[in-house]
């Protein structure tokens, strides 16, 4: 039956304020509102998952940090152009495909990493506070299953 076919009672007992993406949002914006609040050099969430990756996996393709940080094309494209102007992040053509650029840290990035590790693990802690050491792992544990 689809959701409109439902009689009127049942439609009016969905409430949005018991719905998953409600709570995931609000947890979501608890969690930036953290970030936001202690973590240095007026990074951005998006920016210090890339840098935070690019630190991982690098040299590394525009394309292969955005599938590692789950953002699309258009997100990933617009951190490391603001990540470039920061000169946290270097370009340099791939000697493999000329139409692509192959990226790394600069010193500057890697210093921004270094300054900023701890208080990204202590945003982490503080995002997590609420819960026991075992709700957090569940917690963790269940999320990945439906990402």
């Amino acid at each position: 039956m689809e959701p409109e076919d439902e009689p009127p009672e049942e439609r009016s007992e969905y409430r949005v304020d018991q719905q998953i993406g409600f709570f995931l949002r609000q947890a979501n914006q608890r969690h930036v509102a953290i970030f936001t609040g202690r973590m240095g050099d007026r990074l951005t969430t998006t920016q210090w998952a890339a840098l935070s990756k690019l630190r991982e996996i690098q040299p590394s393709s525009q394309n292969q940090l955005g599938r590692e940080t789950a953002m699309d094309v258009a997100t990933i494209k617009g951190v490391i152009d603001r990540l470039v102007a920061r000169d946290f992040v270097e370009t340099a053509p791939d000697p493999n495909d000329g139409r692509r650029l192959i990226l790394s840290l600069t010193p500057e990035g890697q210093s921004v990493i270094d300054r900023n590790i701890a208080t990204a693990a202590a945003v982490t802690d503080e995002t997590l506070a609420p819960l026991t050491s075992g709700e957090r792992m569940i917690l963790i544990e269940l999320l990945r299953k439906i990402c």
